[in-house]
């Protein structure tokens, strides 16, 4: 299913969509898509409460997750498909719903699923919320990935991902002035490797990848739990989101 325009929509009825999507992702993911021991739940974690949250419930000094040989993809065999890869230098640095994915053996987070929102958007202390939030758990270890579709505005000029990346790299970051909205999947650390999709409305969603350690991911179906998601809203939302 093609991506829709939601700026034609107001921002509650796109709340209404995002809380649908993270519950379709959520029961995807643990309908068999993950290693053993690993479990996704949508959970709330926004604002300064975050690094709390996260201090408590990861681990500190290096990520866990399944062994270099057991589940996932491989990196090295299977490198993610998508239009960028990037890594953050050193140079720089001297929300609503998520689904937080865990691991049994303590229930530590290992990543979280983020859909950004018109609130994370409509003013600048949320974009720096949403940004602050985003280099936390990245810090901590805890992989990321973001779904962006919504365009860029004077806030976030370049869109979300080039926030995040400004706080960990001074390189400037462009958009593509005819794809204006991203995805994009972190590996964790200080110096962050990303992989980011760019895309425009009517586009398709691909697989993205998310990572379970620096090695090893699965890729997430954001097609057809972004289409379960848009069935379910009320036929006069679709109908005016379908509109050409």
């Amino acid at each position: 299913m093609p991506v829709h325009d939601w700026t034609k929509i107001d921002s509650a009825t796109f709340h209404a969509f995002h809380t649908a999507w993270i519950m379709h992702l959520s029961e995807t993911l643990n309908d068999g898509l993950f290693p053993s021991g690993y479990y996704a739940l949508p959970e709330q974690h926004a604002g300064s409460r975050i690094a709390d949250v996260l201090t408590f419930q990861s681990p500190p000094t290096e990520s866990v997750g399944p062994a270099s040989d057991e589940g996932g993809l491989a990196v090295a065999d299977a490198p993610p498909k998508t239009q960028r890869r990037l890594t953050a230098s050193l140079a720089r640095r001297s929300l609503q719903r998520t689904l937080a994915i865990r691991h049994v053996s303590g229930h530590q987070v290992i990543a979280l699923l983020e859909i950004v929102s018109p609130a994370n958007k409509d003013r600048r202390t949320h974009v720096e919320d949403f940004v602050d939030k985003a280099e936390a758990v990245l810090l901590r270890n805890v992989h990321l990935l973001i779904a962006d579709l919504l365009p860029s505005g004077k806030h976030d000029p370049c869109g979300i991902h080039a926030a995040i990346r400004e706080r960990f790299d001074d390189e400037p970051y462009s958009l593509p002035p005819d794809q204006p909205l991203t995805l994009a999947s972190y590996i964790a650390g200080s110096e962050p490797i990303a992989y980011v999709e760019h895309l425009a409305v009517g586009a398709d969603l691909i697989e993205m990848p998310l990572f379970l350690n620096p090695d090893r991911y699965i890729q997430v179906p954001m097609g057809i739990t972004y289409q379960a998601a848009f069935h379910g809203l009320p036929s006069f939302v679709r109908d005016r989101l379908n509109e050409t």
